[in-house]
């Protein structure tokens, strides 16, 4: 691995304000997003991730405020999600100082919107977040791993490997993968997820979900790993970024 790994806190903001749950479930107040914003670039986090985890057209007025307010206060580039359904989503978030964009369900309906966005903006712009979970019984894919919607709760029966595979070759410069099973749990990053998804692509991987300990992300780039990003443990401070890079480097990766 030549380049740097990158170390992301995730802000997942809801009605205005950061909150953590286990599984998308029992969500709990984790502070001002522009606080925490704040907070990370100064503790020397290489980006941020902002989901509006429960979007919807009716309150994106009130996303695109934080996001704004957030863009004004951190000098590292910034990634939001969250309700993206066209490109005119994504021109008006990059206009209110967002530097990537991360799609999910619009392009599990509509694939064709991936090459639309990197067409327009470039593929550099265009994060793919895929919410992945072990099948279900009744459910079969190849690779034992189907991608969900609703915060995890509902299967879509597309195998994640596959469709991670399908979306960077459509154009997504960046495949955000979520392992909807370890999210908020702190006992480690799904390392079987990683690996099976390295294998299929070469675009720039983040691994998210399961972090607790500083050598849960040394794992998830042992695994293929370009970028490792957490919510909880950096929120309520069970973990500082400088920590996890730390762990990072001793390991012998490459960190800014």
């Amino acid at each position: 691995m030549s380049l740097a790994v990158r170390v992301i806190p995730c802000l997942d903001v809801d009605a205005g304000r950061v909150v953590k749950g286990v599984n998308f479930e029992q969500l709990r107040d984790a502070g001002d997003p522009v606080e925490l914003a704040r907070r990370y670039d100064a503790e020397g986090a290489d980006e941020l991730t902002f989901l509006d985890v429960t979007a919807s057209s009716d309150d994106r007025s009130t996303t695109y405020d934080v996001v704004s307010r957030t863009a004004e206060e951190v000098f590292i580039p910034l990634t939001v999600g969250g309700g993206v359904r066209s490109v005119a989503d994504v021109d008006r978030l990059l206009r209110a100082g967002a530097d990537k964009v991360g799609i999910n369900t619009a392009a599990i309906e509509r694939p064709t919107l991936i090459a639309e966005v990197a067409d327009r903006f470039g593929a550099q712009v265009l994060v793919l977040s895929v919410d992945a979970r072990r099948t279900r019984p009744g459910t079969t894919t190849d690779s034992g791993f189907e991608v969900t919607t609703r915060g995890g709760r509902q299967g879509t029966g597309i195998d994640a490997v596959h469709w991670a595979a399908r979306a960077a070759e459509l154009g997504a410069g960046e495949i955000l993968l979520n392992a909807m099973d370890a999210d908020g749990t702190t006992q480690g990053f799904d390392l079987e997820l990683i690996e099976l998804v390295r294998r299929e692509v070469t675009v720039p991987l983040v691994a998210s979900g399961g972090a607790g300990t500083a050598r849960h992300f040394v794992e998830a780039v042992a695994s293929g790993a370009d970028a490792v990003l957490a919510a909880s443990v950096f929120h309520f401070e069970r973990l500082r970024v400088r920590e996890v890079k730390a762990a990072i480097s001793d390991a012998g990766y490459p960190v800014r």
